[in-house]
């Protein structure tokens, strides 16, 4: 009978030290989420602190525009509506496969935009706060010239 005592008290100390490994392994588990969840909110908190400067931010720096891109641009910015790739070949006369070579080049040179998809396609417009600095301002530096051209 004693014998059956220490077998099964030898039991219940595995048992036990099976818990409190488990145990263990949890509350790692719940310190690692918990330092993974405060990383979270550190990255939120700086994304939205850079999300913010974006839009209060109140000027804007445009490179010198190629004449490709000057006509892409003025397409876009003489236009309410925001328009695909093939209606900007269309408006520009410009081979469709250059298009998006120009608005990326635009964009490279600080030219904010606005993307939209309908139905899986692309659809482009002008930062409408960036629209209207270059009415007021004329950022990007166009002249008559731009658009009798």
């Amino acid at each position: 009978m004693e014998r059956k005592f220490e077998l099964i008290k030898q039991a219940f100390e595995e048992h036990l030290s099976a818990i409190n490994e488990n145990t263990s392994e949890i509350q790692g588990l719940f310190d690692y989420l918990h330092e993974v969840e405060m990383k979270m909110d550190k990255l939120t908190s700086r994304l939205d602190h850079l999300q913010l400067s974006q839009d209060s931010k109140d000027t804007f720096e445009i490179a010198p525009l190629t004449q490709l891109e000057r006509k892409v641009f003025l397409a876009l910015y003489t236009e309410d509506t925001p328009l695909s790739y093939q209606e900007l070949s269309i408006k520009t006369e410009l081979p469709l496969s250059l298009v998006p070579e120009c608005v990326s080049s635009l964009v490279g040179k600080g030219v904010p935009f606005r993307r939209s998809f309908v139905n899986s396609k692309l659809f482009l417009s002008l930062d409408p706060s960036f629209k209207e600095m270059q009415a007021k301002e004329n950022l990007v530096n166009l002249s008559l010239e731009s658009f009798l051209e």
